[in-house]
């Protein structure tokens, strides 16, 4: 027993004396590991007398479990003690002013999104997504273009590359967001109201316009609806997101595929001293165009055409971001330059909302 108590004098010292937890870690290793010299005493018990057996056996798991209590309340000493000193290191005074942050900034484009869909829910609409690149079908098909149709042509339409043999229907990155309305009709059916904000892609590249913008596009289907529900709801859009009390809109006819009758839609506007004005003033700007569904289009979707009926519209984001913040250039919306972001942007956390005001 002698030895045995030789044994926990030296592991009972050393771990009073451990530095740090890695010559604890060393010293459990030594006393307690596979190797350690108390597991090693335990494997020579089979060779032993059993009366002389059992009273070591007993000593020498007293002794395993002294040094392992030893080593656990080394190791927590030793955490509190890092405690103590990483407190003391990272000590802050509270009570100093804080020092101000940099902090990242939503682009227009973003912001604007934000408030349509603001402004759509407040008047029911929903708002649904599609992928960016469509079939032939969903882009062109469905939306009642016909085959000879510039728009269909790849001097204004980017058309997705197909290997040789592949029989597939073709694929283009979706020139509008009128597809979404096609596949929220054929989802849903009717009656429906969703709006369809997104990317877009058009072979465009001048000082006016860029190869990918945004639109947004509104659909509304029900039994009764006519164009004079079209009007309201544009005229309610326009004063909400251009934050004036009063709008006044002029609807011209045109023509699209997907639309019977059509209308381009202009607002009232003045630019005293060049800077826009809207809802007064005796100029006219163009803002989107509009119409009621093609009875094809509807038949496309699944929708029965003698039993409903209603209205399409679509704008473009980027321009009436620029129409409402006074942003002169539509190519800086892509360069990436933080100081025209910095001047433009809006703070992250301030949401649009009709209540408080949509770009406080």
């Amino acid at each position: 027993m002698d030895g045995l108590d030789a044994l926990k004098g030296k592991y009972l010292e050393g771990i009073a004396g451990a530095a740090d937890e890695a010559a604890l870690e060393d010293l459990r290793l030594a006393a307690l590991g596979k190797k350690g010299e108390i597991s090693l005493k335990m494997r020579e018990l089979g060779g032993m007398d059993p009366v002389l057996r059992q009273s070591t056996g007993a000593a020498l798991n007293v002794l395993k479990d002294e040094i392992d209590a030893a080593l656990r309340a080394k190791k927590a000493a030793l955490g509190d003690a890092a405690l103590d000193e990483r407190l003391r290191s990272e000590w802050l005074d509270v009570t100093l002013p804080g020092r101000p942050r940099r902090q990242g900034t939503i682009h227009p484009v973003s912001q604007v999104m934000a408030e349509l869909t603001a402004i759509f829910a407040d008047m029911g609409f929903a708002v649904a997504e599609g992928p960016q690149v469509e079939s032939d079908w969903y882009n062109f098909d469905a939306l009642n273009i016909p085959p000879e149709h510039p728009a269909r042509q790849e001097h204004d339409t980017f058309f997705m590359n197909r290997a040789e043999g592949d029989n597939r229907p073709p694929h283009v990155l979706r020139t509008h967001t009128s597809p979404v309305q096609i596949r929220a009709m054929t989802e849903q059916g009717a009656p429906i109201r969703v709006i369809a904000p997104g990317r877009v892609y058009r072979m465009d590249m001048d000082q006016t316009h860029t190869p990918m913008f945004h639109q947004v596009e509104g659909l509304a289907i029900d039994r009764d609806i006519s164009m004079a529900n079209l009007k309201w709801v544009l005229e309610e859009f326009c004063r909400a997101f251009f934050e004036v009390p009063s709008v006044e809109l002029r609807f011209r006819a045109s023509h699209f595929p997907f639309t019977e009758p059509s209308a381009e839609v202009d607002i009232r506007c003045s630019w005293e001293g060049g800077q826009l004005k809207i809802g007064e003033g005796v100029g006219w700007l163009e803002i989107l165009g509009s119409g009621m569904v093609h009875p094809k289009v509807l038949a496309a979707a699944g929708v029965d055409p003698t039993e409903w009926q209603g209205f399409a519209f679509g704008m473009g984001i980027d321009r009436i971001a620029m129409l409402k913040y006074g942003i002169p250039d539509l190519r800086a919306f892509f360069e990436s330059d933080l100081r025209w972001l910095r001047h433009y942007g809006f703070a992250a956390l301030d949401m649009p909302d009709l209540a408080g005001g949509l770009s406080r």
